[in-house]
């Protein structure tokens, strides 16, 4: 994951936030446990949010899927 975490890095420094919410995604995929998973579609949907970007409903779904997440 040090490849994503680089990537991650690069994004918050150059403030691509359209990157950020693939790449906390992608985070959310590869990650090792739920909490991390969980840890990681909240950054991406907040970023989501803050856009309006069409990807912030399927990732509350996954937040409310998770139970992380009122529906």
């Amino acid at each position: 994951m040090s490849d994503l975490n680089a990537r991650l890095l690069a994004a918050h420094a150059a403030d691509d936030r359209v990157a950020l919410i693939r790449l906390y995604s992608e985070a959310a995929d590869q990650a090792p446990t739920e909490q991390a998973a969980g840890f990681y579609l909240t950054h991406a949907h907040v970023f989501a949010l803050e856009l309006g970007h069409p990807d912030a409903a399927a990732l509350r779904a996954r937040l409310v899927a998770m139970g992380r997440e009122t529906p």
